[in-house]
């Protein structure tokens, strides 16, 4: 993907390794080393500080790219701060600390918050949906997909349908409350692609016949 920072802006690559060609001043890159928060949640040692005007290639695997929000003051969604591609100056982020069992879940301790004008460039797989919450109405998101969800939302992990479908499916975050949510479908796009090569009929079968066979038979 190629980047476009304009004169006298600057912004934070999370992922300095992944720039393959540079249009600029010499001196509109400099790298930085993180703070302890960022090593801890990003788990890099380094970041990059590109300054305008100066343009930039980074090369993103089969699948991926990257998704630019704008924001403008406070900001109700919890992201995950491996998502995070890029920043710009004006942002600030703000961590949350997950409950217990959501730690448990996701496998992680905190979200981040982001607030300030400016933009995020958010690392996703395939094509980004949006969907909004209902308070009393809970939507039904594949908990590998998704993005980002508003701090006020209420989880509940979950599976769904008739006795068939809630085995061969992977877990679900039942979610209600208000504000959109963001999730992407690349997880999906590999279990497609997956069920449909030819890796046996036996396989395939205990996939759909076995309770969350498509879970644990890959």
């Amino acid at each position: 993907m190629s980047f476009s920072v304009g004169e006298n802006e600057t912004v934070h690559v999370l992922h300095p390794q992944q720039i393959i060609a540079y249009q600029g001043p010499s001196s509109g890159r400099a790298d930085r080393l993180m703070d302890v928060k960022g090593i801890y949640r990003k788990r890099k040692l380094i970041r990059s500080d590109m300054t305008g005007p100066c343009r930039f290639v980074a090369a993103l695997p089969p699948g991926y790219r990257v998704k630019t929000l704008e924001l403008e003051g406070n900001n109700d969604l919890l992201y995950d701060f491996r998502h995070l591609f890029y920043y710009s100056e004006g942002i600030t982020m703000q961590t949350r600390v997950l409950s217990m069992k959501n730690m448990f879940i996701t496998r992680d301790i905190v979200k981040i918050k982001f607030s300030g004008i400016g933009s995020i460039g958010i690392l996703t797989e395939g094509t980004v949906c949006e969907a909004e919450l209902h308070p009393y109405d809970p939507l039904y998101v594949d908990a590998g997909s998704i993005i980002a969800y508003p701090e006020n939302a209420k989880l509940e992990l979950t599976v769904y349908g008739n006795h068939l479908a809630s085995q061969h499916m992977s877990y679900h975050w039942k979610m209600t409350g208000h504000g959109p949510v963001l999730f992407q479908a690349g997880v999906q796009n590999r279990r497609f692609e997956r069920d449909n090569n030819d890796d046996g009929i036996l396989k395939r079968f205990l996939r759909e016949a076995l309770p969350f066979g498509g879970v644990f038979i890959k």
